[in-house]
């Protein structure tokens, strides 16, 4: 039975590990989404205005005026939260960045979409190790909770560096107490908790699978940066196209 409840506790944590190496993914796909292609979509909005308006003022026609108060509304949008609060904050709070600098650390917004292999690496035997799930009692599920925090922070932002001394600060601290062997209604109880969680897990891949963005992230699963730059040229050449229609239409 005892053996049944680790082996449980061991999948769940590489289920959570996939979760979270993912749910990084998304966070950071979009980010980098809206920090790099958002003055491209703007640019657009712009030109798409700009070539209304001259089509409207060409033709007198009503309906062509109305399309181009459209379109123009279109470029101002109420700003929503992030915009508000200049890309420090979403639906979900603060982001890390935010966080760090609140606090007078270190600003590390990420660079790629999908950290490096090394810190994917670093990240995973960390978590293996330093997982709250593997503690028996609150105090070390405390301990186990505040450093994983850290090293998500960590992960997320993609730093090799900081993943490494916090692998060194894990091996340095406190040696876990030895575990007595546990009731059996306690690792039946044990079972069904971990069961529970699975399945709430279950439910948060699912909601990151079928978002845009990680919609977005499986059509490039081996390299979701590289999809950036793909969409990004295609972007500056819709720029073009445009900027061009608009120098026909004005000249």
């Amino acid at each position: 039975m005892a053996q049944a409840v680790e082996a449980a506790e061991q999948a769940l944590i590489e289920f959570e590990i996939a979760v979270e190496t993912f749910r990084v993914e998304v966070e950071n796909f979009s980010r980098l989404h809206h920090q790099r292609l958002g003055p491209m979509y703007a640019r657009l909005d712009e030109l798409d205005a700009r070539i209304a308006e001259a089509i409207a003022a060409r033709t007198g026609d009503p309906e062509d005026v109305r399309k181009a108060r459209e379109a123009r509304a279109s470029v101002l949008p109420m700003p929503d939260v992030e915009e508000l609060f200049h890309g420090w904050m979403g639906s979900e709070g603060l982001y890390p960045e935010a966080e760090a600098m609140l606090n007078e650390q270190s600003v590390r917004p990420p660079q790629k979409v999908r950290p490096s292999e090394e810190a994917r690496r670093v990240y995973r035997d960390l978590v293996r190790k330093a997982h709250p799930d593997l503690a028996r009692d609150e105090a070390e599920r405390g301990r186990r909770d505040a450093f994983i925090m850290r090293v998500n922070a960590a992960y997320g932002a993609g730093d090799e560096a900081a993943l490494r001394e916090l692998a060194r600060e894990w091996e340095a601290g406190p040696v876990p107490r030895e575990q007595r062997t546990s009731e059996s209604e306690e690792l039946y109880a044990r079972l069904e908790w971990l069961a529970e969680r699975k399945e709430m897990l279950a439910v948060i891949a699912a909601e990151l699978e079928d978002s845009a963005i990680g919609a977005m992230i499986k059509m490039a699963p081996e390299d979701p940066d590289a999809l950036l730059a793909e969409i990004a040229e295609k972007l500056l050449a819709d720029v073009a196209e445009r900027e061009a229609y608009l120098a026909q239409l004005v000249g």
